[in-house]
């Protein structure tokens, strides 16, 4: 079995998560004292607006966010359809672009090594990467 094919267990979680926890924690997400990011994006269907409670780590350059759910969940594909979202984290807003799905040996160059242990624990094996889009080029958002 694929290590990206979620276990019955984790695929429960995330749907309790999805509708139970998730409405719950957007409320606090994004706020200067509190640990969960919000990701506000564009459904790539529907146009409607969203936001998604992630845990999202400011790295050189833009965001590094865990997927514990695997590499297809609807936020991180609508993010990548737009080809950017918004990030709220500790505070701050930040408009993300280019979002890539890089694995767990390219996230450990990028995190500090506590919070790395943590992510292995888990078992995540992927993170999504988000580039600040101030920090793009034209070239590079047109792209």
């Amino acid at each position: 079995m694929s290590r990206d094919t979620m276990s019955p267990v984790r695929d429960a979680v995330r749907t309790f998560n999805k509708h139970v926890l998730n409405p719950m924690m957007v409320r606090a997400a994004g706020r200067k004292h509190w640990y969960a990011a919000l990701v506000e994006h564009e459904g790539r269907c529907s146009g409607r607006r969203y936001a998604t409670p992630v845990v999202a780590d400011k790295v050189a350059g833009g965001f590094l966010v865990p997927l514990p759910y695997g590499i297809t969940v609807d936020w991180l594909r609508n993010t990548q359809a737009a080809g950017g979202a918004t990030i709220t984290s500790k505070g701050d807003t930040y408009e993300v672009a280019g979002p890539t799905i890089v694995d767990a040996s390219t996230a450990a160059g990028l995190l500090p090594p506590g919070r790395l242990r943590v992510f292995q624990r888990f078992g995540i094996d992927h993170f999504a990467r988000f580039a600040l889009a101030s920090d793009l080029t034209g070239r590079d958002r047109d792209q």
